[in-house]
């Protein structure tokens, strides 16, 4: 039994979905801009994540960006894509996009302007300069804790143009993950 042709001819294997899926939707500015999740949500979302990330961060240990190593930078950009669905709820829309990131500046405004006013809320979230090596001393229980290596100790002491431990007095973690180091006082002077 033959099969009747339509008025066009059909090529062998061709879909009509084909079709369907170059034809783009049509445009909706509610779409664009509206959330399809509340914005209550969406808040409070950004909010939990955002504690979350401080807390995670500050237990991990604290480095200046220029001192990240490959693979601490890797971390953060995958982590910043894992917790994305977290705070939008699979929402897409530029508006929910935009709400999200206005909670978290403001959040981050809000915790930069409370660690200013309290020292107990700084000292939580920012923490203390931490003496890596005191008085020619290295101090390893400090530099376990706060997770630095002993290269990246060295790296210091040449950056700041000491040869070795002796000529560096002390070696402090500032809370911006910077390294600071005073060097010691010659006895010839």
């Amino acid at each position: 039994m033959k099969r009747k042709q339509s008025g066009s001819p059909r090529k062998e294997g061709h879909d009509d979905r084909m079709l369907a899926e170059v034809t783009p939707p049509a445009f909706s500015w509610s779409v664009m801009f509206m959330p399809t999740v509340a914005w209550y949500e969406m808040i409070l979302r950004g909010i939990v994540v955002y504690i979350f990330l401080i807390v995670l961060i500050r237990i991990t240990g604290r480095r200046q960006v220029g001192m990240l190593a490959p693979f601490d930078f890797i971390l953060l950009l995958i982590l910043s894509n894992a917790v994305q669905n977290s705070m939008n709820g699979g929402d897409n829309s530029l508006g929910g996009g935009l709400l999200i990131a206005a909670t978290l500046v403001t959040l981050n405004w809000g915790v930069s302007l409370l660690s200013r006013r309290s020292k107990f809320i700084e000292s939580l979230l920012v923490g203390r300069p931490v003496f890596l090596v005191k008085d020619n001393y290295v101090l390893e229980k400090n530099m376990h804790l706060e997770k630095i290596t002993h290269h990246e100790l060295m790296a210091a002491l040449r950056a700041a143009g000491c040869a070795n431990i002796e000529h560096a007095r002390h070696v402090i973690l500032e809370t911006n993950g910077s390294i600071t180091v005073v060097h010691a006082q010659s006895d010839s002077a």
